[in-house]
């Protein structure tokens, strides 16, 4: 009665921004309630999970309405992002259940290589390395061998106007794969060839669900290897489709610099499109590459990737060093960076990231804020670079400069980085981390890190730091009870406000993990409605029915 009631108000054409307005849930203006769904087997672990019912609250809906003339109620759907009663995330969009006609078209086109069983649908549906949620899962699980069956699918799909949700590693974070309005969920794994490997021009043509580590060791002894070092597990395709990173981007770039050419994308249509030859450098046409890098899945499906390969370094050494505070740590970083040494790598871990790398790993490491750098080069040329940043430590009330030459001793000491998030998990057995993501100018990084630090250690949870520091990006760990309605609420407090802090200073919220449906939110602040727009247009122009990937990277109530 208090919606009919409160609806009622809007003339005909206001009642599209009306309903707009509530499938955006308003953004903050709103209050809650929250409707439990009821429990099945996969949700278990989250019984916080809920749908939510936006009710703006008077003057404050009609403010809204004013405000932002960008709401609209277009042809295409609207994806709801709701909150549960805490601060769970969950996205839902009117459910675009795949027909029998469709399925049937599906396992004549994959034979035996698809599922309909629950628990796998629940498995790519629901991620378990992601806080967010989504109310529906696939309606089925496919699982292509080529490049021609990813666009026999996707033709069929583009038929019956049935949504898409590409899937490669499954190691992302900002609910990228959930599917929040069902369909076909296309995982790539069957799809992991090298194809072709070019040792003198330094590349490589390979298939999307071949991960980055797998690629290497299938590399090394040509001497080569591809720079990109996101999380264990990521895929190729995945990697680009959420343009990564890693500790190595402040050396060799992210991965928008390290792909040549997407050699096989499908376009929403089932269309196969080239993006570029594989020339090293090239200016004929629209760099459909770099359009392609980073649009997770909402403009096409990656079949086929040509990567930019390195040589080996001849010789590496990796150095460790202590500070008295955060900031002092972050500031040796920037100096270095200024010095114009060409550093491998620069990573920084808080007192508390120490405190888990302790626990978890056995280690004794003096529980303060410190740096790890690796340098690359011939031998002596490392040596001279750790000498350098050696003195630029001293300056910086830095202690405890130590260098490793080692093979055994370099492993050792990036698999403990390596593996900080299982560290801190072991903290707290049976609590799951929120993972922040924020990059701002390099000038900046000492004072962000340093404000941020300090809400983070007035916070009762369990926090850590975390940052590539080379190139401005840092991360945190929140440790929370995905049980605890208060704890929900406070780590979702402290990663908006770590986003708020980066965007003040002219950074993003997102420096390598990307948008899906979790940071949907901060790109109107961060770009602007019409650099939003300006995505809508490419989004509609390529996928009219909005089948790709639908309810991630561009805000629901933007359209032109």
């Amino acid at each position: 009665m208090v919606f009919r009631s409160w609806f009622s108000r809007f003339s005909p054409s206001s009642k599209h921004i009306a309903r707009a307005l509530f499938a955006t849930g308003a953004r903050e203006r709103c209050s809650y309630s929250a409707e439990t769904l009821a429990p099945k087997r996969s949700d278990r672990r989250f019984p916080w999970l809920a749908v939510a019912v936006a009710l703006p609250s008077g003057a404050a809906a009609f403010d809204f309405l004013h405000r932002d003339p960008s709401l609209c109620d277009s042809s295409q759907e609207l994806h709801r992002i709701e909150r549960t009663g805490s601060s769970g995330l969950v996205v839902q969009g009117r459910h675009r259940r795949a027909p029998q006609e469709l399925i049937d078209e599906l396992k004549s086109i994959c034979d035996d290589n698809l599922t309909f069983d629950y628990e796998e649908r629940c498995f790519h549906g629901k991620p378990q390395s992601s806080f967010h949620r989504a109310v529906n899962i696939p309606d089925v699980v496919v699982y292509p061998r080529s490049e021609r069956e990813v666009s026999e699918i996707v033709k069929a799909c583009s038929k019956h106007k049935v949504p898409i949700v590409p899937y490669g590693g499954a190691t992302s974070l900002e609910g990228h794969i959930l599917s929040p309005c069902g369909g076909v969920c296309i995982d790539m794994a069957l799809m992991k060839k090298i194809k072709v490997l070019h040792v003198k021009d330094m590349d490589v043509v390979v298939e999307p669900g071949i991960g980055w580590m797998e690629l290497n060791e299938y590399l090394k002894p040509y001497g080569l290897f591809f720079p990109l070092d996101p999380g264990p597990g990521a895929s190729i395709g995945g990697m680009c489709a959420t343009r990564c990173s890693g500790s190595l981007a402040v050396r060799y770039g992210t991965m928008r610099d390290n792909v040549i050419s997407l050699q096989q994308v499908v376009l929403a249509d089932g269309g196969i499109v080239k993006t570029a030859s594989r020339a090293r450098k090239s200016s004929a046409g629209y760099d459909l590459t770099r359009l392609l890098i980073g649009s997770e899945g909402t403009l096409g499906v990656i079949t086929e990737v040509t990567l930019r390969l390195q040589k080996l370094p001849e010789h590496s050494v990796v150095a460790m060093c202590q500070f008295p505070t955060i900031k002092d740590a972050a500031d040796v970083a920037i100096a270095t960076m200024l010095s114009g040494i060409q550093v491998s790598r620069v990573e920084l871990l808080d007192e508390v990231q120490v405190k888990a790398i302790n626990l978890g790993n056995g280690k004794n490491l003096p529980e303060v804020p410190t740096l790890m750098f690796e340098f690359v080069g011939t031998e002596a040329n490392a040596r001279e670079q750790t000498l350098l940043v050696q003195k630029i430590v001293g300056e910086h009330n830095g202690s405890d400069f130590v260098y490793v030459e080692d093979p055994e001793a370099k492993s050792e000491l990036w698999r403990i980085r390596k593996e900080a998030l299982w560290a801190c998990l072991a903290m707290k057995p049976d609590y799951e981390a929120m993972i922040t993501d924020v990059c701002v100018p390099l000038s900046r990084l000492a004072e962000c890190i340093s404000k941020s630090k300090i809400e983070l250690d007035a916070s009762p949870l369990v926090c850590t730091v975390i940052a590539h520091a080379g190139d401005g990006n840092f991360h945190t760990f929140i440790l929370f009870d995905p049980n605890n309605e208060e704890h929900l609420r406070e780590a979702e407090r402290l990663n908006h406000f770590m986003v708020d802090t980066a965007l003040s200073m002219e950074g993003t919220c997102t420096g390598e993990h990307g948008v899906g449906s979790g940071k949907m939110k901060y790109l109107e602040k961060e770009l602007g409605i019409q650099a939003l727009r300006t995505m809508k247009k490419i989004k509609t122009a390529l996928d009219p029915n909005d089948i790709m990937n639908p309810g991630k990277l561009i805000p629901p109530h933007v359209c032109f």
